[in-house]
């Protein structure tokens, strides 16, 4: 592999890490957790359409609905698409699987993250969360 070829495994593996963080301060209720894997200027809009401008937005939303997000289930978040729009943004999409504690698939989503490589390290920087919808 070249350094080049080198340079792209290690930012796939990175924001393959990035989205294991998300499930699993998703998981644990873990607000800060969660947060932390945020720019500064993010922009989000939720499953429900809210659009949340900028870290204190989506941390006064975050912390008002992760605490006790799990009682009824938890959700898993795997990527599945991953493209370098520039050396230092790329593009994931992500299949949320919501599971009740009895491990039965209840709904579903896509959520588009765009991460941006800060300081060498991969943040979400601007992200739509979205339904899947049976029709």
């Amino acid at each position: 592999m070249t350094t080049s070829e080198l340079d792209r495994a290690a930012d796939i593996e990175a924001i393959h890490a990035v989205v294991a963080a998300v499930d699993a301060a998703q998981r644990a209720e873990d607000a800060d957790a969660f947060l932390a894997l945020f720019h500064p200027e993010a922009i989000w809009t939720t499953g429900g359409g809210k659009f949340l401008n900028g870290l204190p937005e989506i941390s006064a939303f975050t912390r008002s609905v992760i605490t006790g997000a799990t009682k009824d289930g938890y959700a898993t978040y795997t990527p599945y698409f991953l493209r370098f729009i520039r050396d230092d943004v790329a593009v994931a999409k992500v299949r949320q699987q919501y599971f009740n504690h009895d491990h039965e698939l209840q709904a579903e989503g896509s959520p588009l993250y765009g991460l941006t490589r800060e300081d060498g390290r991969w943040l979400l920087t601007f992200c739509q969360n979205t339904p899947v919808v049976d029709h």
